[in-house]
């Protein structure tokens, strides 16, 4: 397995991204794998390390890049403020810019297979997976929304808003008691995906809480898990 550190240049600065591939039968499809709210640590690297080693690029980069170098953030007072400040940095809109930088670093790797990408989001990333499969549907194939935050909120930039460019397959995985994602706002996101065409699958999960997905204090394994298939599913049929 390969492992790598890079800082891809973008429009507003140098974000660092880490990349997982393995060493052999290459080239393979890339997947953008977005970090959650608690950001890139051992354990999502973990994470994309286990999903490349299925075969795939994984691009893992650091999205609070805007507000400074990267970290590692701790579970201190001021860690937690200091990311809930940075997670304001990063929007449906300009995830889109950063999503181009790093497809085009890819584009330039003889490890990466030009074609189709997917990209998996966590908690805040869940909605910006959408917003980059409306943005960049002839590049956008598959994307996973896990545990996803505000997947339907106010304003234009909602990721339930304006789906008719959506050439994707979306999964999402739904945590029953989820503040950041009441469970009656999932009837719009849903409508919106039908009426736009999407194909989709939702599991709605009754036993887990919000973060299930990595190893930390709110793991769940039979929902990580439950993850990991659909996951892989998706990936598989489109990429």
């Amino acid at each position: 397995m390969i492992e790598r550190r890079v800082e891809v240049v973008t429009s507003e600065g140098e974000m660092t991204t880490f990349i997982f591939h393995p060493q052999h039968e290459g080239p393979h499809p890339v997947v953008l794998y977005l970090m959650d709210a608690p950001s890139i640590r051992p354990a999502l690297r973990d994470m994309a390390m286990r999903l490349a080693s299925a075969g795939y690029y994984v691009m893992l980069p650091y999205l609070f890049y805007r507000g400074g170098p990267y970290r590692e953030f701790g579970t201190s007072d001021e860690d937690m403020h200091a990311r809930r400040d940075l997670m304001g940095s990063v929007t449906p809109m300009n995830i889109v810019g950063d999503a181009e930088a790093l497809l085009a670093l890819a584009a330039g790797d003889p490890a990466a297979r030009v074609g189709p990408v997917g990209a998996v989001g966590f908690c805040m990333s869940g909605g910006l997976a959408i917003s980059l499969a409306r943005a960049l549907p002839e590049r956008v194939a598959a994307v996973a929304s896990i545990h996803g935050a505000w997947l339907v909120r106010e304003g234009p930039d909602s990721p339930h808003r304006d789906l008719a460019p959506v050439e994707a397959e979306v999964y999402l995985a739904w945590v029953e008691d989820d503040p950041t994602a009441p469970k009656e706002t999932i009837p719009v996101l849903c409508g919106a995906l039908e009426d736009a065409g999407v194909r989709y699958t939702l599991d709605l999960i009754t036993d887990a809480q919000h973060g299930f997905a990595p190893p930390g204090e709110r793991y769940d394994r039979a929902a990580s898990e439950l993850h990991w298939e659909r996951v892989h599913a998706l990936l598989r049929r489109n990429l």
